[in-house]
């Protein structure tokens, strides 16, 4: 028997959101005068991004390496924009969101950077209204997904118990975390399959 579900916790890239990477690239290439190779060679290649999702750096520091490597001063309002540009709302998955809080918490935990969470209204107006504070970033937890500990982390700050989670993810690797972690998992194929497992589960 597996325990009633309290908390439903969402995944935000691929999931509440379509996330475009060379949506993000074009506008810092655009923006730095760089080429797209030494922007995503800059976010990726040379480990800056994961470093920041895992809250080894600050945001400060995260945007000041940015900046070296791309020999730009990259601003907040800079990566703002970029990011800004990689995102379109799930309008679907977000009204399902908004039917399950009917009746269940709901949050969000997603590997990013505290600059992401920090100005989720202005990235993701219709995930700030659905999910108001409760919008969390791995780097707040010390470590990214899958590592245990950004879940745990999360779910005490939420004060709710792993065994009665359900967390929702586009990947294997981030499911696969959360179930050992203690959470319930389901990754996420499409709106139309997650309406019928939220179903399944009583949760709408």
């Amino acid at each position: 028997m597996t325990a009633p579900i309290t908390l439903v916790l969402f995944d935000m890239e691929g999931v509440l959101s379509y996330y475009d990477r060379s949506a993000r690239v074009d506008r810092l290439a655009t923006i730095s005068g760089q080429t797209p190779d030494a922007v995503r060679h800059a976010i990726w290649g040379s480990g800056l991004e994961a470093r920041a999702d895992a809250g080894q750096i600050s945001d400060d520091d995260y945007l000041g390496a940015l900046g070296e490597l791309l020999n730009y001063p990259v601003s907040r309002e800079d990566w703002l924009s970029a990011r800004h540009a990689s995102i379109t709302p799930n309008k679907d998955v977000l009204a399902l969101a908004e039917r399950v809080a009917l009746r269940h918490r709901i949050a969000v935990l997603t590997n990013n950077c505290r600059l992401f969470t920090d100005h989720i209204g202005y990235l993701n107006p219709p995930a700030a209204r659905v999910f108001g504070p409760h919008v969390y970033a791995s780097a707040a937890f010390g470590a990214a997904k899958p590592a245990a500990q950004p879940y745990l982390r999360c779910l005490e700050q939420l004060g709710a118990s792993a065994a009665e989670t359900l967390f929702i993810d586009d990947t294997d690797a981030n499911v696969t975390g959360a179930l050992d972690a203690g959470l319930q998992g389901y990754k996420f194929v499409s709106a139309d399959a997650l309406a019928e497992e939220l179903a399944r589960r009583g949760l709408i």
